[in-house]
């Protein structure tokens, strides 16, 4: 048995989550280095989520531990990466603000994050009831732009700094590109904040029938 639940998805998994304290430590940078350094972490860290679900279903590898320990390593990627975002944006310096948003706001954060400990909580109280509840498609959707605001803004900040200090702002180029790369990652975070609410009301009507003693 416990051959079985350390499968190769379940390791993966599992590195992610070891992989997200230096990630936050990353975030926090004021360097473009350890920022595009942030930004390969996370971009793997991204990737592996989709490897790891891939390779449980495609070889039946698919376990209670890996339905547990998979939201709980993309909850500790938001933590990750959401927490050093608040931080950072409250810096003097606008080149540290969410493009279209300026300092991210303390309320997005308490939504994403207030979502995530509900149905975190759920899923408990779920599971007590017999019921291991693994991630949904919506649910999926959701983490997946999250992810893509989280890259898009890692990276934001690392090209901004080295726009800085190599002389680039003001030059068309470069100003075409960062008011490209800044909608694409505003955009993303309205969508990831939509999501959040929506996935939530979608694990509600999907379980339903727990709050009536069924199943």
């Amino acid at each position: 048995m416990a051959q079985s639940r350390l499968n190769l998805p379940n390791v993966i998994t599992m590195t992610r989550i070891l992989a997200c304290p230096i990630l936050f430590w990353m975030v926090l940078a004021r360097t473009p280095g350890l920022l595009f350094g942030a930004f390969a972490l996370f971009v793997a860290a991204a990737v592996s989520d989709l490897w790891d679900g891939y390779l449980a279903r495609r070889h039946g590898l698919v376990t209670d531990m890996g339905k547990f320990l998979d939201p709980l390593a993309d909850k500790l990627l938001l933590v990750a990466t959401f927490v050093p975002f608040w931080i950072v944006s409250q810096r003097p310096d606008p080149i540290w603000d969410v493009p279209w948003w300026g300092p991210l706001p303390l309320w997005v954060v308490l939504v994403i994050f207030g979502r995530e400990l509900f149905v975190t909580l759920f899923r408990v109280w779920a599971a007590r009831r017999g019921r291991v509840i693994s991630a949904g498609p919506s649910g999926k959707i959701k983490a997946f732009i999250q992810n893509i605001f989280s890259g898009a803004l890692i990276l934001w900040y690392a090209l901004g700094l080295l726009a800085r200090s190599r002389g680039w702002e003001g030059h068309g180029l470069w100003e075409g590109w960062a008011a490209f790369h800044g909608a694409v990652t505003a955009l993303a975070l309205a969508v990831a904040l939509a999501l959040t609410v929506y996935s939530m009301g979608v694990y509600l009507v999907q379980n339903r029938e727990l709050f009536r003693g069924e199943g």
